[in-house]
């Protein structure tokens, strides 16, 4: 801290120092407020948050695999199913199994999700608890 008395010329002498005391006091201020409100505003809900994983595909004999080309076809491995109605039906035949076997849906890249949706809907009209959906990996090394 710092005061001008006076000098003992007794002349009034113009200070043409900044006094930088207040400066640094508001500056201080506004750092401890800035220290304060930063984690109000990076609060968030915590939730868990899905890891990504690489699971192995293990194809049995008793999966069902459907695919849904780019067009909205729907195919029962390689032969075609007609309409939504009929999937329905032959996944039905196959629910009360037991175990009930899993659906692996393809789903085309360039497909709509509406066409894949009816499938999930068709499962679950014929009480399919088990729906995956087969992916391909992305390519490494970019």
């Amino acid at each position: 801290m710092g005061m001008n008395v006076g000098s003992s010329g007794g002349d009034d002498e113009v200070v043409s120092t900044i006094n930088t005391t207040p400066l640094v006091d508001v500056m201080l201020v506004l750092l401890i407020i800035f220290l304060i409100t930063v984690p109000v505003v990076t609060q968030s809900v915590g939730v868990t948050l899905p890891k990504e994983t690489n699971v192995v595909r293990v194809t049995k004999p008793e999966n069902i695999e459907i695919a849904v080309t780019k067009d909205g076809d729907i195919y029962w491995g390689v032969q075609p199913v007609p309409d939504v109605e009929t999937l329905v039906t032959r996944l039905k035949k196959v629910a009360v199994l037991n175990p009930q076997p899993e659906v692996h849906i393809r789903g085309d890249d360039k497909s709509r999700y509406e066409n894949v949706g009816k499938v999930m809907v068709a499962c679950q009209r014929a009480g399919i608890m088990s729906i995956k959906f087969v992916t391909e990996p992305p390519a490494r090394g970019g």
